[in-house]
């Protein structure tokens, strides 16, 4: 599978990956960031952006499909930033490819499983794609019923685009996404720890990565290393850009010990 992606910048590759509902427009704010001192190549997931659609939504696939981009562009071993869902491709790409991955970032996400949390937004997304949509306004009207909270609704209106029929649909493969929902919530596969420099962030008001996973993130990542974003939920990257921008940096220009 040919994943879309952007690439800006030069220097030491970095490779950024987006999460669930996504695209590589999301993590622009990193990527402009990042790309005044490294080659930039930020991705679409399969099943979202402009990427290819595909039955198949799991996490070794996901990885393959970014090595394979790696692959056809030419780069051996990048840094790997992920946030979420991309974040977890991020980490199941260490542990498939270790020798493919410089540093790891992962933002805001655990190597664990997770309970469903996204119920009512694939009920909005669902709406959505069953009405005749006359315009943002409309769709924003309609996914109200199932999400308050106003940032969510504009990130979802992001992925809504008209097709070549003049009509409104969603860029990602809402089927494969809602079928394939356990496979997003499941833990990576991982059978011994990666050893690969790598670079926790979590926004200090989200409980996506609590503390009683520290054993297993330590197992996983013997090399792992945290830093607590405050004033930030899940969005942390958008909620305070300029520090996780700069935790970013630091964490991938620090000299090696």
């Amino acid at each position: 599978m040919r994943l879309n992606y952007k690439q800006t910048g030069q220097g030491e590759p970095v490779i950024i990956i987006h999460g669930l509902f996504g695209s590589l427009e999301n993590l622009n704010v990193i990527a402009n960031a990042l790309s005044d001192h490294f080659l930039v190549t930020n991705i679409d997931l399969r099943n979202h952006g402009r990427s290819p659609h595909a039955a198949t939504m799991d996490y070794p696939s996901m990885a393959k499909d970014v090595i394979d981009l790696m692959d056809n562009l030419n780069i051996e071993q990048a840094h790997i930033v992920g946030h979420s869902m991309g974040g977890k491709v991020a980490m199941q790409l260490a542990h498939l490819f270790e020798d493919r991955v410089n540093r790891l970032v992962v933002l805001d996400i655990a190597p664990v499983s997770y309970q469903a949390r996204h119920t009512e937004i694939f009920k909005a997304l669902k709406n959505v794609a069953s009405q005749n949509i006359a315009d943002r306004k409309h769709a924003d009207k309609l996914m109200q019923v199932h999400i308050e909270e106003v940032g969510v609704r504009q990130f979802l209106l992001k992925s809504l685009a008209k097709n070549e029929h003049g009509d409104f649909q969603w860029r990602f493969n809402l089927a494969a996404l809602d079928e394939k929902y356990e496979n997003i919530l499941a833990d990576i596969k991982a059978n011994d720890s990666c050893l690969c420099d790598t670079l926790f962030i979590k926004g200090n008001e989200s409980d996506y990565i609590l503390p009683t996973y520290r054993d297993v993130i330590m197992s996983r990542f013997t090399n792992a290393k945290a830093k607590i974003i405050h004033g930030a939920g899940h969005w942390l990257h958008a909620q305070k850009p300029d520090a996780v921008n700069k935790s970013i940096l630091d964490f991938l220009r620090a000299t090696k010990a």
